[in-house]
């Protein structure tokens, strides 16, 4: 009867799925970024990546390049 015991002391968390994985979607480009450094297990790189791949690249501003007059 140990099976479920789990589910009464454990923390309901949004970032979390009910096995425990991690969820990737709400997270931005930069954290998926962060997140890829620091895994080491392919499959879990590999999510990562697929993740980073459907979000658009991140918008870089331009800075206005002044006419030196």
């Amino acid at each position: 009867m140990a099976v479920g015991q789990n589910q009464r002391n454990r923390k309901n968390d949004p970032m979390v799925s009910k096995t425990g994985k991690a969820k990737l979607g709400p997270l931005n480009v930069t954290q998926l970024t962060k997140l890829l450094d620091s895994s080491t297990k392919p499959k879990e790189k590999a999510k990562i990546q697929r993740a980073l791949n459907k979000r658009p690249p991140a918008a870089v501003i331009a800075e206005p390049a002044t006419a030196a007059a």
